[in-house]
């Protein structure tokens, strides 16, 4: 509701478990500093961005195709303002059943 009450458009992307988070064996990486250097921070989209979307059903539809698609894989909804052009938002939407990256919020740390 919040991305489409916006007037943002919702997008879907997915990434297999291995291609997921960064790690020095799923980059290259061409120095020690690169300025505006992504490393493997792009997931696959799921088909094109919602342009015109109104009705956040048709949202959670997609959702629940790009999981019968891809149901081993990451999904997060994503939402981009095409005024600013920027990303807004973006959020796990799935995570893989047998996923072991998973923590409680009352054993989370920083230190």
């Amino acid at each position: 509701d919040y991305i489409v009450g916006n007037g943002w458009i919702p997008s879907l992307e997915f990434s297999e478990p291995a291609n997921a988070y960064v790690a020095d064996w799923s980059c290259i990486r061409f120095g020690a500093v690169s300025a505006g250097y992504q490393d493997n921070r792009y997931w696959t989209m799921w088909k094109l961005p919602m342009f015109g979307c109104t009705d956040p059903s048709q949202v959670l539809k997609e959702i629940g195709q790009c999981q019968r698609a891809f149901p081993k894989a990451y999904i997060r909804l994503v939402a981009f303002d095409n005024q600013k052009q920027v990303q807004i938002m973006g959020f796990l939407v799935q995570r893989p059943r047998d996923s072991q990256d998973y923590c409680p919020v009352d054993k989370r740390s920083v230190a």
